[in-house]
Protein backbone atom coordinates (compact mmCIF):
# COMPACT_ATOMS: atom_id res chain seq x y z
CA UNK A 1 0.00 0.00 0.00
CA UNK A 2 2.59 2.61 1.05
CA UNK A 3 4.55 2.60 -2.69
CA UNK A 4 0.88 3.14 -4.40
CA UNK A 5 0.20 6.00 -1.94
CA UNK A 6 4.42 7.31 -3.10
CA UNK A 7 3.60 6.99 -6.57
CA UNK A 8 0.21 8.90 -6.43
CA UNK A 9 2.26 11.76 -5.11
CA UNK A 10 4.89 11.78 -7.25
CA UNK A 11 2.74 12.03 -10.30
CA UNK A 12 0.34 14.82 -8.24
CA UNK A 13 4.00 17.46 -8.42
CA UNK A 14 3.19 20.35 -10.81
CA UNK A 15 5.18 21.14 -13.75
CA UNK A 16 5.62 24.77 -13.04
CA UNK A 17 7.61 23.36 -9.43
CA UNK A 18 10.23 21.74 -11.46
CA UNK A 19 10.69 24.80 -13.70
CA UNK A 20 10.91 26.73 -10.93
CA UNK A 21 14.00 24.90 -9.74
CA UNK A 22 15.94 24.46 -13.21
CA UNK A 23 15.36 28.11 -13.22
CA UNK A 24 16.57 29.04 -9.85
CA UNK A 25 19.53 26.37 -10.91
CA UNK A 26 20.38 28.45 -13.82
CA UNK A 27 20.17 32.15 -11.49
CA UNK A 28 22.46 30.72 -8.91
CA UNK A 29 24.82 29.33 -11.63
CA UNK A 30 25.02 32.84 -13.36
CA UNK A 31 25.58 34.36 -9.89
CA UNK A 32 28.49 32.20 -9.08
CA UNK A 33 30.55 32.87 -12.47
CA UNK A 34 29.51 36.62 -11.94
CA UNK A 35 30.73 36.72 -8.69
CA UNK A 36 33.94 34.64 -10.11
CA UNK A 37 34.50 37.00 -12.55
CA UNK A 38 34.07 40.66 -10.20
CA UNK A 39 36.27 38.62 -8.08
CA UNK A 40 39.26 38.48 -10.82
CA UNK A 41 38.55 41.92 -11.81
CA UNK A 42 37.26 43.80 -9.45
CA UNK A 43 41.08 44.45 -7.87
CA UNK A 44 41.57 45.87 -11.23
CA UNK A 45 38.80 47.62 -11.69
CA UNK A 46 38.16 49.56 -8.92
CA UNK A 47 41.98 50.38 -10.19
CA UNK A 48 40.56 52.10 -13.00
CA UNK A 49 37.17 54.05 -11.36
CA UNK A 50 39.55 55.26 -8.63
CA UNK A 51 42.21 56.77 -10.46
CA UNK A 52 39.95 57.66 -13.90
CA UNK A 53 41.82 55.56 -15.84
CA UNK A 54 38.49 55.00 -17.78
CA UNK A 55 39.01 50.93 -18.20
CA UNK A 56 35.73 49.41 -17.70
CA UNK A 57 35.01 45.40 -16.49
CA UNK A 58 33.99 44.49 -20.47
CA UNK A 59 37.13 45.80 -21.27
CA UNK A 60 39.10 43.56 -18.64
CA UNK A 61 37.45 40.64 -19.93
CA UNK A 62 37.76 41.25 -23.38
CA UNK A 63 41.48 41.98 -22.94
CA UNK A 64 41.67 38.40 -21.31
CA UNK A 65 40.09 36.82 -24.61
CA UNK A 66 42.29 38.81 -26.52
CA UNK A 67 45.53 37.50 -24.32
CA UNK A 68 46.93 40.77 -23.81
CA UNK A 69 48.53 41.48 -20.04
CA UNK A 70 45.46 42.92 -18.39
CA UNK A 71 47.53 44.17 -15.39
CA UNK A 72 49.78 46.14 -17.54
CA UNK A 73 47.97 48.07 -19.60
CA UNK A 74 45.85 49.23 -16.62
CA UNK A 75 48.80 50.08 -14.73
CA UNK A 76 50.66 51.75 -17.69
CA UNK A 77 47.08 53.46 -18.01
CA UNK A 78 47.16 54.79 -14.40
CA UNK A 79 50.47 55.98 -14.81
CA UNK A 80 50.22 58.27 -17.55
CA UNK A 81 46.54 59.93 -16.21
CA UNK A 82 48.38 59.77 -12.58
CA UNK A 83 51.20 62.10 -14.84
CA UNK A 84 48.82 64.11 -16.31
CA UNK A 85 49.59 62.80 -19.70
CA UNK A 86 46.53 64.73 -22.55
CA UNK A 87 47.65 62.97 -25.78
CA UNK A 88 44.62 61.65 -27.60
CA UNK A 89 46.63 59.24 -28.17
CA UNK A 90 47.02 57.72 -25.48
CA UNK A 91 43.68 55.40 -24.84
CA UNK A 92 43.66 51.80 -23.61
CA UNK A 93 43.09 50.27 -27.07
CA UNK A 94 46.06 51.77 -28.58
CA UNK A 95 48.19 50.88 -25.19
CA UNK A 96 47.21 47.08 -26.24
CA UNK A 97 48.02 47.51 -29.53
CA UNK A 98 51.19 48.42 -28.90
CA UNK A 99 51.52 45.35 -26.84
CA UNK A 100 50.03 43.40 -29.27
CA UNK A 101 52.88 44.59 -31.47
CA UNK A 102 55.60 43.74 -29.32
CA UNK A 103 56.15 46.60 -28.36
CA UNK A 104 57.19 48.00 -24.67
CA UNK A 105 54.27 49.82 -23.08
CA UNK A 106 55.68 50.33 -19.46
CA UNK A 107 58.96 51.96 -21.18
CA UNK A 108 56.97 54.26 -23.59
CA UNK A 109 54.53 55.46 -20.98
CA UNK A 110 57.68 55.86 -18.73
CA UNK A 111 59.54 57.78 -21.42
CA UNK A 112 56.40 59.69 -21.99
CA UNK A 113 56.21 60.87 -17.91
CA UNK A 114 60.12 61.70 -18.28
CA UNK A 115 59.51 63.68 -21.61
CA UNK A 116 56.71 65.91 -20.01
CA UNK A 117 58.83 66.43 -16.70
CA UNK A 118 61.17 67.66 -18.99
CA UNK A 119 58.79 70.47 -19.94
CA UNK A 120 61.53 70.79 -23.32
CA UNK A 121 60.79 67.85 -24.83
CA UNK A 122 58.45 67.07 -27.41
CA UNK A 123 57.22 63.61 -27.79
CA UNK A 124 53.72 62.46 -28.88
CA UNK A 125 52.94 58.79 -28.02
CA UNK A 126 53.16 57.96 -31.68
CA UNK A 127 56.37 58.85 -31.67
CA UNK A 128 57.31 57.33 -28.68
CA UNK A 129 55.87 53.88 -29.79
CA UNK A 130 57.67 53.91 -33.35
CA UNK A 131 60.94 54.50 -31.47
CA UNK A 132 60.14 51.64 -29.40
CA UNK A 133 59.34 49.05 -32.44
CA UNK A 134 61.94 50.73 -34.15
CA UNK A 135 64.13 48.63 -31.51
CA UNK A 136 65.69 51.93 -29.89
CA UNK A 137 65.55 52.72 -26.02
CA UNK A 138 62.82 55.18 -25.69
CA UNK A 139 63.64 55.76 -22.23
CA UNK A 140 67.20 56.09 -22.39
CA UNK A 141 66.63 58.53 -25.73
CA UNK A 142 64.86 60.61 -23.48
CA UNK A 143 67.16 60.24 -20.30
CA UNK A 144 69.89 61.01 -22.88
CA UNK A 145 67.98 64.61 -24.04
CA UNK A 146 67.46 65.48 -20.48
CA UNK A 147 71.16 64.65 -19.00
CA UNK A 148 73.91 64.83 -22.00
CA UNK A 149 76.13 61.65 -22.77
CA UNK A 150 79.62 61.56 -23.10
CA UNK A 151 81.23 59.64 -25.65
CA UNK A 152 84.90 58.86 -25.47
CA UNK A 153 86.75 59.35 -29.10
CA UNK A 154 88.06 57.14 -29.65
CA UNK A 155 86.06 55.14 -27.85
CA UNK A 156 87.60 52.78 -25.16
CA UNK A 157 88.73 49.35 -25.67
CA UNK A 158 89.37 50.25 -29.32
CA UNK A 159 92.15 49.17 -31.72
CA UNK A 160 93.87 52.82 -30.83
CA UNK A 161 94.12 54.73 -27.51
CA UNK A 162 94.46 57.90 -29.58
CA UNK A 163 94.11 59.59 -32.82
CA UNK A 164 97.57 60.32 -34.45
CA UNK A 165 97.39 63.46 -37.16
CA UNK A 166 100.82 65.15 -38.46
CA UNK A 167 100.91 69.26 -39.02
CA UNK A 168 102.35 70.39 -41.86
CA UNK A 169 105.90 71.05 -40.19
CA UNK A 170 106.02 67.14 -40.18
CA UNK A 171 105.00 66.40 -36.01
CA UNK A 172 102.69 63.83 -35.00
CA UNK A 173 100.45 64.99 -32.23
CA UNK A 174 98.63 62.13 -30.35
CA UNK A 175 95.03 63.65 -29.42
CA UNK A 176 91.84 62.34 -26.97
CA UNK A 177 88.68 63.86 -27.64
CA UNK A 178 85.57 63.66 -25.27
CA UNK A 179 82.13 64.60 -26.74
CA UNK A 180 79.14 65.34 -24.98
CA UNK A 181 75.75 64.21 -26.89
CA UNK A 182 72.23 64.82 -27.04
CA UNK A 183 69.49 62.67 -28.25
CA UNK A 184 67.78 64.01 -31.23
CA UNK A 185 64.32 62.21 -30.61
CA UNK A 186 63.00 63.46 -34.56
CA UNK A 187 66.15 61.58 -36.08
CA UNK A 188 66.21 58.96 -33.52
CA UNK A 189 64.61 56.25 -36.54
CA UNK A 190 67.40 55.99 -39.07
CA UNK A 191 69.94 58.21 -37.51
CA UNK A 192 73.39 56.84 -37.27
CA UNK A 193 74.75 55.85 -34.16
CA UNK A 194 77.72 56.71 -31.70
CA UNK A 195 79.80 54.58 -33.88
CA UNK A 196 79.26 57.33 -36.75
CA UNK A 197 79.56 60.03 -34.36
CA UNK A 198 83.18 58.44 -33.16
CA UNK A 199 84.52 58.77 -36.64
CA UNK A 200 83.01 61.87 -37.74
CA UNK A 201 84.82 63.50 -34.64
CA UNK A 202 87.89 61.76 -35.50
CA UNK A 203 88.00 62.32 -38.89
CA UNK A 204 87.66 66.32 -38.23
CA UNK A 205 90.05 66.28 -35.26
CA UNK A 206 92.88 64.76 -37.85
CA UNK A 207 91.78 67.34 -40.51
CA UNK A 208 91.83 70.15 -38.72
CA UNK A 209 95.61 69.07 -37.08
CA UNK A 210 96.69 68.19 -40.46
CA UNK A 211 95.74 71.93 -41.86
CA UNK A 212 97.75 73.73 -38.97
CA UNK A 213 101.22 74.94 -40.22
CA UNK A 214 102.96 74.34 -36.85
CA UNK A 215 102.02 71.96 -34.27
CA UNK A 216 102.99 74.73 -31.68
CA UNK A 217 99.86 76.69 -32.72
CA UNK A 218 98.05 72.94 -31.39
CA UNK A 219 99.55 73.14 -28.82
CA UNK A 220 98.93 76.69 -27.66
CA UNK A 221 94.79 76.39 -28.39
CA UNK A 222 93.41 73.14 -28.23
CA UNK A 223 90.05 75.22 -28.63
CA UNK A 224 90.65 75.53 -32.72
CA UNK A 225 90.15 71.96 -33.00
CA UNK A 226 86.81 72.05 -31.52
CA UNK A 227 86.10 75.41 -33.33
CA UNK A 228 86.95 73.78 -36.60
CA UNK A 229 85.02 70.33 -35.92
CA UNK A 230 81.81 72.28 -34.66
CA UNK A 231 81.56 74.08 -37.49
CA UNK A 232 81.48 71.15 -40.09
CA UNK A 233 78.12 70.13 -38.66
CA UNK A 234 79.21 66.59 -37.77
CA UNK A 235 75.43 65.59 -36.44
CA UNK A 236 73.88 65.81 -39.43
CA UNK A 237 71.35 62.46 -40.37
CA UNK A 238 72.65 61.36 -37.01
CA UNK A 239 70.73 59.72 -33.45
CA UNK A 240 72.28 62.81 -31.73
CA UNK A 241 73.16 66.52 -31.41
CA UNK A 242 76.62 67.09 -30.45
CA UNK A 243 76.83 69.93 -27.49
CA UNK A 244 80.37 70.27 -26.93
CA UNK A 245 83.56 68.40 -28.04
CA UNK A 246 86.36 68.77 -25.53
CA UNK A 247 90.01 68.21 -25.81
CA UNK A 248 91.07 66.27 -23.08
CA UNK A 249 94.53 65.06 -23.52
CA UNK A 250 97.73 66.10 -26.50
CA UNK A 251 100.68 64.49 -26.57
CA UNK A 252 103.53 64.83 -29.11
CA UNK A 253 104.55 62.17 -30.86
CA UNK A 254 107.60 61.63 -33.37
CA UNK A 255 108.79 63.93 -36.12
CA UNK A 256 107.23 61.63 -39.16
CA UNK A 257 108.51 64.97 -40.97
CA UNK A 258 112.11 64.58 -40.43
CA UNK A 259 111.86 60.51 -40.90
CA UNK A 260 110.01 60.65 -44.38
CA UNK A 261 112.89 63.21 -45.41
CA UNK A 262 114.93 60.49 -43.64
CA UNK A 263 113.84 57.84 -45.70
CA UNK A 264 113.45 60.02 -48.61
CA UNK A 265 117.20 60.62 -48.85
CA UNK A 266 118.14 57.06 -48.07
CA UNK A 267 115.72 56.08 -51.27
CA UNK A 268 118.25 59.21 -53.39
CA UNK A 269 121.16 57.66 -51.79
CA UNK A 270 120.16 54.61 -53.24
CA UNK A 271 119.24 55.79 -56.84
CA UNK A 272 122.19 57.71 -56.69
CA UNK A 273 124.74 54.40 -55.80
CA UNK A 274 122.69 52.28 -58.93
CA UNK A 275 123.27 55.19 -61.54
CA UNK A 276 127.16 54.80 -60.23
CA UNK A 277 127.29 51.51 -60.31
CA UNK A 278 125.59 51.71 -64.31
CA UNK A 279 128.43 54.22 -65.09
CA UNK A 280 131.08 51.98 -63.84
CA UNK A 281 129.45 49.10 -65.38
CA UNK A 282 129.54 51.15 -69.05
CA UNK A 283 132.81 52.81 -68.24
CA UNK A 284 133.81 48.88 -67.36
CA UNK A 285 132.20 47.56 -70.83
CA UNK A 286 133.60 50.39 -72.71
CA UNK A 287 137.24 49.43 -71.77
CA UNK A 288 136.85 46.01 -72.09
CA UNK A 289 135.62 47.09 -75.95
CA UNK A 290 139.21 49.68 -75.61
CA UNK A 291 140.93 46.17 -74.62
CA UNK A 292 139.84 44.21 -77.73
CA UNK A 293 139.96 46.80 -79.71
CA UNK A 294 144.05 47.54 -78.52
CA UNK A 295 144.35 43.62 -79.26
CA UNK A 296 142.88 43.40 -82.46
CA UNK A 297 145.38 46.10 -84.04
CA UNK A 298 147.98 44.19 -82.24
CA UNK A 299 146.66 41.40 -84.48
CA UNK A 300 147.01 43.61 -87.76
CA UNK A 301 150.54 44.79 -86.05
CA UNK A 302 151.52 41.28 -86.77
CA UNK A 303 149.83 40.36 -89.91
CA UNK A 304 151.40 43.82 -91.34
CA UNK A 305 154.88 42.62 -89.80
CA UNK A 306 154.83 39.11 -91.20
CA UNK A 307 154.49 40.55 -94.53
CA UNK A 308 157.66 42.51 -94.61
CA UNK A 309 159.54 39.31 -95.01
CA UNK A 310 157.55 38.80 -97.92
CA UNK A 311 157.96 41.92 -99.59
CA UNK A 312 161.66 42.18 -98.88
CA UNK A 313 161.80 38.44 -100.67
CA UNK A 314 159.68 39.95 -103.68
CA UNK A 315 162.34 42.95 -103.69
CA UNK A 316 165.48 40.34 -103.79
CA UNK A 317 163.68 38.58 -106.58
CA UNK A 318 162.81 41.77 -108.76
CA UNK A 319 165.78 43.29 -108.05
CA UNK A 320 164.37 46.23 -106.57
CA UNK A 321 165.86 46.15 -103.22
CA UNK A 322 169.85 45.20 -103.56
CA UNK A 323 172.32 42.94 -100.73
CA UNK A 324 173.65 46.79 -99.53
CA UNK A 325 170.29 48.79 -99.45
CA UNK A 326 169.26 45.73 -96.79
CA UNK A 327 172.36 45.72 -95.02
CA UNK A 328 171.86 49.72 -94.44
CA UNK A 329 168.52 49.13 -93.40
CA UNK A 330 169.68 46.60 -90.63
CA UNK A 331 172.66 48.91 -89.28
CA UNK A 332 170.15 51.96 -88.81
CA UNK A 333 167.89 49.93 -86.90
CA UNK A 334 170.57 48.48 -84.96
CA UNK A 335 171.52 52.18 -84.14
CA UNK A 336 168.41 53.01 -83.15
CA UNK A 337 167.84 50.43 -80.81
CA UNK A 338 171.35 51.18 -79.53
CA UNK A 339 169.98 54.74 -79.12
CA UNK A 340 166.39 53.39 -77.98
CA UNK A 341 168.09 51.37 -75.07
CA UNK A 342 170.99 54.39 -74.40
CA UNK A 343 168.10 56.38 -73.90
CA UNK A 344 166.11 53.89 -71.37
CA UNK A 345 168.90 53.47 -69.49
CA UNK A 346 169.40 56.62 -68.78
CA UNK A 347 166.13 57.69 -67.60
CA UNK A 348 166.07 54.60 -65.57
CA UNK A 349 169.26 56.03 -63.99
CA UNK A 350 168.23 59.46 -63.26
CA UNK A 351 164.86 58.37 -61.79
CA UNK A 352 166.77 56.48 -59.21
CA UNK A 353 169.15 59.24 -58.79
Amino acid sequence: MIPLFAQVAQDEIPFTAIISVIIAGMVLLFMLIAIAIFANYFRLWIQSRLTGAGIGIWDLIAMTFRKVNKDLIVQSKIMAVQAGLDDPELTPRALEAHHLAGGNVRTVVRALIAARKAKTIRLSFREATAIDLAGRNVLEAVQTSVYPKVIDCPAKGGMKDSLDAVAKNGIQLKVKARVTVRANLQQLIGGATEETIIARVGEGIVSAIGSADDHMEVLETPDRISKAVLARRLDSQTAFEIVSIDIADIDVGENVGARLRADQAEADTRVARARAEGRRAMAVAAEQEQTASIEESRAKLVNAEAEVPKAMAEAFRTGKLGVLDYYKMRNVQADTDMRKSIAGASATGGSKS
